[in-house]
Order: C-alpha cells, then sequence, then structure tokens
C-alpha cells in the first residue's frame, strides 16, 4: 500500500467520523416528540370528575322531577293503590285506629233492638271467638273492602295530587299538609279512607260506629333514622336539577376534546359513566334491603317495599338509560377505530352487506340512480342520520333503556340500507371503471 492511499483512507475515515459527529448533534439538538402530560392530565381529571358526577346526576334528575312535576308523581304513586300489600297494610291501619275508639262491651247492648240482628249477622260465623277477635275481624274486612275499591284509587290519587306541594316541603325541610315529616318519617293521613269505613260499619248495623270521633291515623310512605339528613341532600339535588347532568356530559366532553387519543378517552369516559350509574342502580337494590331490615315492627315490610320501589322506579329507569346509552357511544366509538378487532367487524359488516347486494343484482334489482348518489354522499348521509338519532333521543319525554337500545338499533338498520345502496354492484366479468383488464 502506498504513502497516498495511506493518507486517502486516512482523510476518508476521518470525514466519516466527522460526518457521525454531526450527525449525532444534530440528533441530540433536534427536539423530541412533544409531551402532553399537563393536558393528558387535566383531561384525566375532567373525565373522573364527570363520571362521579354522572349518579350524582341521575338522582338529582329524580329529585328534579318527582317533586316538580305533580303529573309526574301522581303517576308514580298511583299504581300503589292497586298493590296488595299497600291495602292490607291501609287497612290494618284503619282497623286498629277504628278499634281504639269503639267500646267493645257496650257495643250489643247499646245496639237498638232492630239492629241487633243484623249485627249479629254481619258478625255471623266469627261468634264463636272472642268479642274482641270477632269485632275486629269484621272491621278489617270492611277496611279491606274499601281499600280495594275504586274510591279508595280515587281518594289515593287526588289526596297524593293535592298534597304534592307537601311533600315536597317534607322532602325539603318542612312539615305541613296531608303528608308530613315527623319523627324521621313521611306519613300520609289516613282519616278519609276511615270515614268510609265507620260508613260502611254504620251501614252493616254497628250504629255504635257513628259515635266515633274523626280519627287521624298515618300511613307510612317513607322512614328512616336519616331522613332528617337526607332532606338536605335531596333540597340541594332539587335544586342542581338538570343543570347537573348537563354539566357532567361538559366535562367528559372536555376530558375528551383534550386527550391526545380523543376516541380512546370517549370510550374510557363513556364506560366510565355507564359503571359509575350501575353502582348506583346496585347501591340502590342494596340500600332497599338495609332499608327493609330496619324497620320498626308496626311498619308493614311488603306495602313499604312497594312504596320505596314506585318512588325508585324512575331512578332505576334512568339508570338504566345511562347504562344503555354509555355502553352504546363507548361501542360505536371503537367500531369506528383504527383497531384491529373493530377492523375485523366492519369488514365482516361490508363483506356481508356486498354479498347481499350481490345476490340483489343477479336477481335484478337495480337501484338506478339512487346508488351512485348515496356512494358520493355517504360520509354526508351517515352523520346526518347520527344527528337524527342523537334529536330523537334528546326529544324523547323519558327515554328508557330499551329506547336508547332502539334508537341504536333502528340507527344500525338504517346504516345497512346506505351501506347496501352505496356497495359497487358487480361488473358482470367485466373490469370495473378505473381499473385495468
Amino acid at each position: 500500500m502506498t504513502e497516498g492511499s495511506a493518507d486517502g483512507d486516512h482523510t476518508e475515515r476521518s470525514d466519516i467520523a466527522a460526518l457521525r459527529a454531526r450527525v449525532a448533534a444534530l440528533e441530540s439538538a433536534r427536539p423530541g416528540p412533544p409531551r402532553h402530560r399537563g393536558r393528558s392530565s387535566l383531561a384525566a381529571v375532567l373525565i373522573v370528575v364527570g363520571c362521579v358526577l354522572a349518579p350524582l346526576s341521575v338522582v338529582a334528575a329524580w329529585a328534579a322531577d318527582e317533586l316538580g312535576d305533580t303529573d309526574r308523581y301522581v303517576a308514580t304513586v298511583a299504581p300503589l293503590a292497586s298493590d296488595p300489600a299497600v291495602q292490607n297494610a291501609v287497612a290494618d291501619r284503619a282497623t286498629d285506629a277504628l278499634m281504639s275508639h269503639l267500646d267493645l262491651p257496650a257495643l250489643l247492648s247499646e245496639a237498638v233492638p232492630q239492629d241487633r240482628p243484623r249485627l249479629r249477622k254481619a258478625l255471623g260465623g266469627r261468634l264463636g271467638d272472642s268479642l274482641e277477635g270477632a269485632v275486629r275481624s269484621f272491621v278489617h274486612d270492611q277496611a279491606r273492602t274499601v281499600a280495594a275499591s275504586d274510591a279508595f284509587k280515587t281518594l289515593w290519587t287526588d289526596a297524593n295530587r293535592s298534597i304534592h306541594s307537601s311533600l315536597d316541603k317534607a322532602l325539603t325541610g318542612s312539615g305541613g299538609g296531608a303528608v308530613q315529616l315527623r319523627n324521621d318519617s313521611v306519613t300520609l293521613d289516613l282519616g278519609p279512607l276511615v270515614d268510609r269505613v265507620e260508613q260502611r260499619l254504620v251501614d252493616a248495623g254497628m250504629t255504635v260506629a257513628a259515635h266515633i270521633p274523626a280519627v287521624h291515623t298515618d300511613f307510612t310512605l317513607l322512614r328512616s333514622d336519616q331522613v332528617g339528613k337526607v332532606k338536605t341532600y335531596v333540597r340541594l339535588l332539587q335544586l342542581a336539577g338538570n343543570r347537573l347532568p348537563v354539566l357532567a356530559v361538559l366535562l367528559v366532553a372536555a376530558g375528551v376534546l383534550l386527550s391526545v387519543r380523543r376516541r380512546r378517552a370517549l370510550v374510557a369516559g363513556c364506560l366510565g359513566v355507564a359503571v359509575a350509574t350501575g353502582i348506583l342502580g346496585i347501591g340502590l337494590r342494596v340500600f332497599r334491603v338495609i332499608y327493609l331490615d330496619r324497620l320498626p315492627a308496626d311498619v308493614s315490610p311488603a306495602a313499604a317495599g312497594a312504596v320505596y320501589d314506585a318512588l325508585t322506579h324512575f331512578l332505576y329507569t334512568t339508570v338504566r338509560m345511562v347504562v344503555a346509552l354509555g355502553i352504546v357511544i363507548a361501542l360505536g366509538a371503537w367500531l369506528a377505530g383504527p383497531g384491529r378487532y373493530a377492523g375485523l367487524v366492519r369488514g365482516l359488516w361490508t363483506s356481508g352487506i356486498g354479498a347481499v347486494r350481490a345476490t340483489a343484482d343477479r336477481a335484478g334489482l337495480r337501484t338506478g340512480p339512487v346508488g351512485p348518489f348515496v356512494r358520493r354522499h355517504r360520509a354526508w348521509i351517515t352523520w346526518l342520520l347520527v344527528v337524527v338519532s342523537l334529536l330523537v333521543y334528546l326529544l324523547w319525554s323519558y327515554p328508557t333503556g330499551w329506547v336508547v337500545v332502539g334508537i341504536a338499533l333502528c340507527l344500525l338498520f338504517v346504516l345497512a340500507v346506505v351501506e347496501f345502496l352505496a356497495a359497487q354492484p358487480p361488473a358482470d366479468g367485466r373490469p370495473a371503471a378505473g381499473t385495468s383488464a
């Protein structure tokens, strides 16, 4: 090797080393990938807060609707008048109230002679027992008949309609009216029903019942040692009303918009709302067991359970609706994403509809100019259908979980029709436009 070639190799190696050093310097000087830790953290906090507010929003909507809408409240409690457990509990309360005012030793002696045969006939087969048992059984039968009558249903509905404002006061801190908050209980005065039972007793021959003074006895709608504390929170939730659900949605939406991976954040946020609201539904079931287990001995568990179920029916309905809505939106966002399994599902969807379209074309079904129009504007048509579905949901008075599922299935069906119309028709063995033979 000559001296000139050695110098050339040395110079070449020096140049290569210099280039490498230069590249390394440029690499170190180039800024790294942008960091979004602060933005991502804020987005996560917003989504978490929105998920926490979701179950509170459901309770706030219940407080606003049940206490602020008389028709809604009446529609909630009206079926209770036909509930056998409630009817039995009402009859028991009325019987206890009347029996405490009846002078049993003087009952038969004070009856006028012409009324004694009718009274003895009314008591009939019960005379074999003690007088008190016979009379109590007779009075209870009359009270149960009144409680099961259409007159009681009308009385119950009209009374609840007229005292709705009193229930509002009872649960938000003050009393008054037929519904009152006393001793941590929300109670309903059964005086009008007792009057009807008294009249039936008189008509049956027990004229001594006509001398019973006005009786006011209470039927417990809600009883808990925590009512005095709960009423404060109910008042706050009632004031929040429908503002809290809007705030929860806005917080989740803001978190999604701030996220770097918005689709993933949307899926996580919707599932978080569904899980948090589902926990509320489970909590309502658990609280029902605890509530019934702690009732006093003089309160019918069956009637209390029926009242609890009626008052929380809207809560359960809203819980199921929110859970269904969260799952539907999360599933839609996931299917629209670039994930492997999402792409596989979309591929199966497209190939299946394409096969149906090919079969229809072979059978002579043609879309005419509709097909090309739908293909050109498929994206706009898809978004329009999504917006229409959202409007249907928002304009529905009280959507349930089944309503959400129904809207989603209808949207899915219409999207399938759009995909069918937009599918490329078979070329009958000829190359499609834009492709080579």
